[in-house]
């Protein structure tokens, strides 16, 4: 061993006992009934992502490199894809992906603006926001409230003439009823992107979720699935849309040289694009107008750590979850999400919805569990068409809607999660029951 493998191998083993030293007593933190804070998520990691990280430091490439080749292809493999490319976070994975379908190698099944594109206004805004920003029209469906997910009775109801894409998330891990989409995507020949940002890991008659659409996106923003901090991605299994992919996240380019590479096509200086000079450097030949939405690799070494946790991640979720369901599923006032028919759900929180008349309001046993340390959230925008951003397309009517979103609006005043996370433990779960059923003894 030369002598700088050997200074680096003594850092690595540094690292782990700097990890040992000051992080390892917090993973998971211990719960003290009454004094310890449940959030709804968290990291959790061990000295395999610093020693990682601190590898990827080591090396100095920075930007996208060799943990980031390693962590594509990783979870290209564990989706099943053909494909998987690392961004810089869930919201850029959305916006890679709806972009992409505006491109003009799509011909006829190019998204243009004004074209309409079928959503749902209770999720987040960046499942949204690419649709708005493009310039295309998103028609919005409201919601079921047995999973909690699109009313796929209503997407024909949303059809048109202009109809483009769907472009939905799975709520929570659970996953919506692809069949029913599928088909749907299918009759009209409508492109389908799926937002798995919230449900890594979940499956739907024996496939993960992400992968039966054209384009599924991931988030590894610290509360997801896996965390590198920020990050996220987009897969497919379809070459053109895989070619336009690389392209727009990497500044538009016709060149697919890797970073750091010249020539892999080898005839860098012999080609003719557009009404550039011939033998103009492909190197700078731009085929779209894309964006930089490459991640770096030190974040890509701490993904390759966290997919290796995955499977462990998901499991604990899935048992925090039914422990949870079982222990609160004698509380009358609730309406608790059902699994979707044929699919085990890699849970990312739990949801609860008050049901009408129940003499108290959401705000009310939020409060109660707050001031009880345990961290609340809504369903993210709830009603996005009630937010400050929508007020001037509302004024201007740049989308359309399928009805009155009755369940939607539902979900925006009586619904609201709690964390599954891996870091909570099972005395925490029992301490959620526990206070949930003080609640509601209170309100007798």
């Amino acid at each position: 061993m030369d002598k700088q493998e050997q200074l680096k191998q003594e850092i690595l083993e540094k690292t782990k006992e700097y990890y040992a030293l000051v992080h390892k007593k917090q993973q998971p933190t211990p719960f003290f009934a009454g004094k310890s804070r449940i959030n709804y998520a968290g990291r959790i990691f061990d000295e395999t992502e610093m020693q990682y990280l601190v590898d990827s430091a080591l090396d100095f490439w920075l930007t996208y490199g060799d943990y980031s080749k390693e962590f594509e292809k990783q979870l290209a493999t564990y989706l099943g894809v053909r494909w998987a490319f690392l961004v810089n976070s869930g919201s850029s994975a959305n916006l890679l992906a709806f972009f992409a379908l505006t491109s003009p190698l799509l011909k006829e099944r190019q998204i243009k603006r004004g074209d309409e594109v079928i959503t749902v206004a209770a999720g987040f805004p960046t499942t949204v926001a690419p649709i708005v920003q493009y310039g295309a029209v998103p028609v919005f469906v409201d919601m079921e409230l047995t999973h909690f997910n699109i009313d796929t009775d209503q997407l024909e109801d949303a059809i048109s003439k202009k109809t483009k894409a769907v472009m939905i998330a799975h709520t929570l891990g659970n996953p919506f009823n692809i069949k029913a989409v599928k088909a749907f995507c299918d009759k009209y020949n409508l492109w389908l992107i799926e937002d798995n940002c919230d449900s890594l890991g979940s499956i739907y008659n024996g496939k993960l979720t992400g992968t039966w659409g054209d384009i599924g996106t991931s988030s590894f923003y610290p509360p997801h699935h896996i965390t590198m901090g920020e990050g996220g991605a987009v897969y497919t299994d379809n070459p053109l849309l895989k070619k336009i992919l690389l392209s727009m996240r990497d500044w538009g380019r016709d060149c697919w040289c890797d970073s750091g590479v010249d020539n892999t096509c080898g005839k860098r200086f012999e080609m003719h694009f557009g009404s550039l000079p011939t033998g103009y450097d492909h190197k700078y030949v731009y085929s779209h107008f894309g964006f930089n939405l490459k991640a770096t690799d030190m974040q890509a070494a701490i993904g390759v750590a966290q997919l290796e946790k995955l499977p462990m991640f998901i499991a604990k979720r899935q048992e925090n979850f039914n422990r949870l369901y079982h222990g609160i599923k004698d509380i009358e006032s609730f309406i608790l999400p059902m699994p979707q028919v044929n699919s085990e759900p890699s849970w990312f929180g739990f949801l609860m919805t008050l049901k009408d008349g129940v003499g108290f309001d959401r705000n009310e046993i939020v409060m109660f569990l707050e001031k009880n340390h345990i961290q609340t959230r809504n369903l993210f925008a709830g009603n996005i068409l009630k937010h400050p951003l929508f007020e001037k397309m509302v004024e201007k009517r740049d989308y359309r809607k399928v009805g009155e979103l009755v369940n939607t609006d539902k979900i925006m005043h009586d619904s609201f999660w709690v964390g599954v996370y891996p870091g909570i433990d099972n005395s925490a779960i029992d301490y959620i029951i526990e206070k949930l059923h003080v609640f509601m003894k209170g309100r007798k």
